[in-house]
């Protein structure tokens, strides 16, 4: 029960965090607006909450004696990806807080980047949130007000970072993968891209099947007219 929860945590972490660095890429762009900056701010303040979940889930069950090897093996493989997670969204942080002061919105002869992206970012928003809903009020020039509390809250996961190491000491290098590289991308973890995937999974392995069998047939009707050949030659000797 409590490893699926962990996985459940850990699970809706990656995908807020994912969602906040695919938005915080739009920050300076031709879609940059009030409502990124909004959004920005819900999607990390969801991923530090999740980050909090995680982090006093995992710190408890790794402090506890009682739990067997294979249980805390699986426990360190969690923590470890959890550590990874904490290390993107503290530079995804950093990342919006200098792009956010490179291009204030309350500065309008500032010139964006001009990235050839266009639209709103609402989706991407959308499925950050979904994990939990959060009440939220929008500021008054948040692009300048939210830069402070980033400030705060990048120092608050630096902060968090050194106390997992201090309290959990887990190297990454003793940890084993229970996947080789790329079985990931065949599992049925995420619906739509599992979908897809195991549908070109089975296009390959259909083609695959096919050139298998045309080859066989060609390596015959070549076996077969050497035969054939061979006989030729010896009656007319």
């Amino acid at each position: 029960m409590v490893k699926e929860e962990c996985k459940a945590l850990l699970d809706a972490l990656s995908k807020v965090t994912a969602c906040y660095r695919h938005m915080v890429l739009t920050i300076g762009g031709t879609s940059d607006s009030q409502n990124l900056r909004e959004e920005l701010k819900k999607a990390r303040q969801k991923a530090q909450e999740l980050a909090v979940a995680n982090r006093n889930k995992l710190t408890a069950v790794l402090k506890d004696k009682t739990v067997s090897k294979e249980d805390k093996a699986e426990f360190e493989r969690l923590w470890v990806i959890f550590s990874t997670c904490m290390e993107i969204l503290e530079i995804d942080m950093r990342r919006a807080l200098e792009l956010g002061q490179e291009f204030p919105l309350n500065v309008p002869k500032k010139h964006l980047i001009q990235t050839g992206m266009s639209g709103g970012t609402s989706g991407v928003a959308a499925r950050a949130m979904s994990v939990q809903n959060m009440k939220y009020e929008a500021e008054h020039n948040i692009d300048v007000v939210d830069l402070k509390d980033l400030e705060n809250e990048i120092n608050q996961v630096g902060e968090m970072m050194y106390e997992m190491e201090m309290k959990v000491n887990v190297p990454q290098w003793t940890v084993e993968a229970k996947q080789d590289p790329g079985d990931e991308l065949k599992t049925t973890i995420s619906v739509g891209a599992s979908s897809i995937g195991m549908i070109s999974v089975e296009e390959n392995k259909s083609f695959c099947d096919i050139s298998k069998v045309l080859a066989g047939i060609i390596f015959s009707a070549v076996l077969i007219i050497a035969v054939v050949l061979a006989v030729c030659v010896v009656k007319l000797s």
